[in-house]
């Protein structure tokens, strides 16, 4: 017989332990896998982990399943606590998915409802979720996630990371979701035509947190947009009175940030350790390894979406652009490593 952990909320967790506010680290698709987070976690980790999102509707399928739940939903102990992503458009899915995935040792599920991109708005998912004729598709998710959460033996809490509206700023769409008895809601303060193009709206975080306390005050609230550090994001929650800060694109312009230390500061060398280490861990994952190629037929994400990263920590010293440049131009780990080789010894 299976007894059934006791039911905690990792959220309400932070908020009591954390009254000043707490951070995370946003899931953002290609950036929070693995590799990643692990690098994260030495710098200097969040309060909170998220993975990158994954398809429900793919967890569906067996062809897609065991890429998602081994490459997307793998996680290591040391990054807990961490949170699963999910998005999906069907509700009819999400029972087992929701199930396996707090089986798996997660520390809370989310709903995307936000991701503006134009390949998942099309599917219905992300933040085509806020359009009002889809409510009660959601409605109807997170009814099933939920349910399948409590049918598995870890009962983990369940939350929805959401946008201001689609086309226009909606806030029935909040007061919607407020309703829907969440353990936390995390918004992004932009509409999803918006994308990044403007400021968050942290004018409205006011307004929205009061709405939280009158409709749903046991509902752990985080806003979301431009802040970019944690002196910053403590400043706003202060004005709002929320009881988190979500950051993204902040990480990239200071991947130290969760530590309150610059990472402009660090040394040549240092910099090069991490690129390097970051280097290794994504071919570990993601590269041609047996593993690959026994289950997938080789490596499972190309080489260049690392290259993403190495825009972060290629930067702030004398000849950094033109490292960058040589750094674009390598296909594999060994080029990385004999690039980096020879920039230290033309550089010391």
């Amino acid at each position: 017989m299976f007894w059934k952990k006791k039911p905690t909320n990792i959220w309400q967790e932070l908020k009591t332990k954390k009254p000043n506010g707490f951070f995370v680290l946003a899931p953002m698709a290609d950036v929070t896998d693995q590799a990643f987070r692990t690098i994260i976690n030495q710098l200097g980790r969040p309060d909170l982990f998220y993975t990158e999102f994954g398809a429900v509707d793919g967890m569906s399928t067996p062809q897609a399943h065991r890429r998602i739940k081994t490459q997307i939903f793998r996680f290591e102990k040391k990054q807990k606590p961490i949170i699963a992503q999910i998005f999906g458009g069907k509700p009819e899915n999400y029972f087992k998915v929701a199930q396996e995935i707090a089986n798996m040792g997660f520390d809370g599920l989310d709903l995307n409802t936000g991701c503006p991109q134009k390949n998942i708005v099309k599917q219905v998912c992300g933040a085509a979720l806020t359009q009002k004729e889809h409510w009660p598709t959601v409605a109807e998710i997170i009814k099933n996630a939920k349910a399948g959460i409590a049918a598995s033996k870890n009962p983990i809490p369940f939350a929805v990371k959401t946008r201001l509206g689609f086309n226009h700023i909606d806030l029935d769409w909040i007061k919607f979701l407020l309703k829907q008895d969440l353990d936390a809601l995390t918004i992004h303060l932009r509409t999803k035509k918006e994308m990044s193009k403007v400021p968050a709206h942290w004018e409205l975080a006011q307004e929205i947190t009061d709405l939280k306390n009158e409709i749903a005050p046991n509902t752990v609230l985080l806003f979301n947009g431009d802040i970019k550090s944690i002196a910053q994001g403590r400043a706003k929650l202060k004005e709002c009175g929320a009881d988190g800060i979500m950051i993204g694109r902040g990480i990239f312009e200071n991947p130290t940030l969760f530590a309150e230390e610059i990472f402009a500061e660090k040394s040549i060398k240092e910099k090069t350790d991490i690129l390097l280490e970051h280097t290794r861990l994504f071919e570990k994952e993601f590269g041609d390894t047996f593993w690959n190629r026994h289950y997938f037929g080789g490596r499972t994400r190309a080489f260049a979406t690392l290259k993403r990263f190495y825009k972060i920590y290629i930067n702030g010293f004398e000849g950094a652009k033109d490292f960058r440049e040589v750094l674009m131009n390598c296909h594999n780990q060994d080029e990385v490593k004999h690039a980096v080789k020879n920039f230290l010894n033309q550089h010391q």
